[in-house]
């Protein structure tokens, strides 16, 4: 090692000196054990001084062969043709200037060429070999040079495609929140652009193909690039970097597959989706048109308007879209406008029932149309009108027309249901008293009002018992209640006046039977008070269709608990009941006799 060294030193001697004219002989030992690097000032330097050496040339073709064979093809491509380019020119001055007498004269120069004479069995270096292999290396390094640069064209290609096709996707989900929400507020601009993602992709792959052959072309190279295709899941995090074409592990976003799967979306769901949505408002809104129209109810037309595959594309998009609620809101008014057609006989009816079963419907109907108008108006219109663009331009034209539209719809239904809630109250009211004529029987319990009738029983639906007082003497009474409130039986009979005081109301009760659906009433009205030792009681037999049949007045050893009636003699036998637990039965005849 210390020899080698040594001979180096004493090898790169005569360089040292800078104005020392460099010696051919001892740079040749350099060039010829290819040591390059080390040799090229010199023999610039040397060629500089001396222009009449073709092996100079020659070796300075090597060099310059030697790096542009060895440089990157890519990173510096220009150097690299710049060394192509100077290593053509040193070998056509070496062609040019080499001779029969050159290679005679400095063969040792030249002992790469020397091969055996077949003829002679003599090793010789002939002009020709010189020659034919300097054109060769001239045509070589054209060549690589003309492939280099196919290769760099196509490489800059595929960085400038790519590069565009990142930022189409960049530009495309730029200002949405979420891949849904995109796809809701594509339109023709979106298709277009997606188009144009997919066929810059495609560009970048064909040009890649052919970088990968022009790589093949050029010959041995240090790239090889495997292409690694990432799928796009996350709209937002994926994407959106760039990929380096230097990298033999090539990854590269596959916008095509997104792209044709986004297209594919868009054409097939979003677009029809729209289509869709006008269509079923559009039939909504004959349906609204016949109500008001022709005053025709259309429950049965709305329960066969359904479509669910509508509204389940549109919840796959968006867990509260705004076109279902504007649905939701128009349906409810088909409805209080349907039902209130089919109501309209029966709002007049005399059947109280009937009228308050009507206004609870509607009212019902209204109460939804208030709530969900009021649940649109808080949502975030923007935002809904953005998704939903196109359903309110060719719904309503404009986002003031659906605002305004949701506001005249919320107004007309809480004018509506403040007069139906008016009309309902006035409806119940008018459930609690029965009309006879000029008086109104209560149908309710209330000892702080001075009514003049004094309700001791309400049998709902069916009749109410009690005593009318009139100059403080009281009158029992038993009126049937109809769903009209109107009575089809009124009944008056006389009691023991001087028991059945107002004072005493509190000390006045009632037992009552009815017999055969209401054909035969019993009615016994008695004091808890005794009055010389007995319990005063009335009791009265009334008829539905002759009405009053008898009223008799009796003294009663203990309070009445119950009655049965026989109707087999027509006998009502009453039980009575001591505080002790005593009890006793007496029986009144079909005449009102007691047995």
């Amino acid at each position: 090692m210390a020899k080698s060294v040594l001979f180096l030193a004493i090898l790169l001697l005569p360089f040292t000196t800078v104005a020392q004219k460099v010696k051919y002989k001892d740079l040749f030992n350099l060039l010829n054990s290819r040591q390059y690097e080390k040799a090229a000032p010199f023999l610039k330097r040397y060629i500089k001084e001396t222009s009449d050496n073709p092996n100079a040339y020659l070796f300075m073709g090597f060099i310059f062969q030697d790096k542009a064979m060895n440089n990157d093809i890519l990173r510096n491509t220009d150097q690299m043709v710049a060394q192509c380019d100077s290593a053509v020119m040193f070998f056509d001055k070496a062609y040019n200037m080499v001779t029969e007498k050159e290679l005679k004269r400095n063969d040792e120069y030249y002992q790469m060429y020397s091969r055996r004479d077949l003829r002679t069995g003599e090793f010789v270096i002939k002009l020709s070999d010189v020659r034919l292999d300097l054109e060769g290396r001239v045509a070589s390094l054209k060549e690589r040079k003309d492939r280099v640069k196919e290769a760099k064209n196509h490489f800059l290609n595929c960085e400038r495609l790519y590069g565009v096709a990142v930022k189409t996707f960049t530009d495309l989900h730029s200002g949405f929140r979420t891949e849904k929400e995109f796809l809701l507020r594509s339109d023709e601009a979106t298709v277009a652009n997606l188009e144009k993602l997919v066929s810059y992709f495609d560009s970048t792959t064909v040009s890649l193909n052919l970088f990968k052959v022009a790589l093949k072309q050029v010959g041995k190279t240090s790239y090889n690039p495997i292409v690694d295709m990432q799928d796009i899941y996350n709209f937002k995090r994926d994407g959106s970097t760039g990929a380096s074409f230097f990298d033999d592990d090539l990854k590269l976003w596959d916008y095509k597959r997104w792209g044709m799967a986004t297209l594919e979306k868009i054409k097939t769901e979003i677009f029809p989706m729209r289509d869709s949505m006008i269509t079923f408002d559009m039939m909504l809104n004959r349906l609204r048109d016949k109500c008001v129209r022709d005053s025709v109810a259309v429950h049965g037309e709305m329960g066969l308007l359904t479509d669910n595959l509508l509204y389940a594309q549109l919840k796959k998009y968006d867990t509260d879209p705004l076109p279902i609620a504007v649905f939701n809101m128009k349906r409810a008014e088909l409805e209080y406008l349907s039902d209130k057609i089919r109501f309209r006989p029966q709002r007049d009816s005399i059947n109280v029932k009937i009228r308050l079963n009507a206004l609870r419907i509607e009212l019902t109907n209204l109460k939804k149309i208030d709530s969900v108008t009021s649940t649109i108006l808080k949502r975030d219109i923007d935002s809904d009108l953005a998704n939903f663009e196109h359903f309110v331009n060719k719904a309503f034209g404009t986002k003031a027309v659906l605002i305004s539209h949701i506001n005249s719809m919320q107004d007309f239904a809480q004018r509506e249901k403040l007069k139906k809630e008016v009309e309902r109250e006035a409806t119940i009211q008018a459930s609690k008293w029965v009309i006879a004529g000029t008086d109104s029987i209560p149908l309710f319990f209330d000892g702080d009002r001075d009514l003049p009738f004094k309700p001791l029983a309400i049998v709902e639906d069916k009749f109410t018992v009690g005593l009318l007082y009139k100059d403080s003497l009281a009158t029992g009474y038993l009126y049937s209640i109809t769903p009209s409130r109107i009575p089809d039986l009124k009944a008056n009979f006389e009691i023991d006046k001087l028991n059945f005081k107002k004072r005493d109301l509190q000390v006045i009760k009632n037992i009552n039977v009815s017999v055969g659906q209401g054909q035969i009433y019993f009615v016994l009205i008695y004091s808890q008070a005794k009055v010389d030792d007995k319990f005063p009681a009335t009791l009265a037999k009334i008829y539905k269709t002759d009405g009053l049949a008898w009223a008799n007045s009796y003294k009663l050893d203990f309070i009445p608990s119950e009655m049965n009636y026989k109707p087999e003699n027509g006998e009502l036998s009453v039980k009575l009941m001591s505080t002790s637990g005593e009890s006793k039965v007496i029986v009144i005849d079909k005449n009102g006799k007691q047995r």
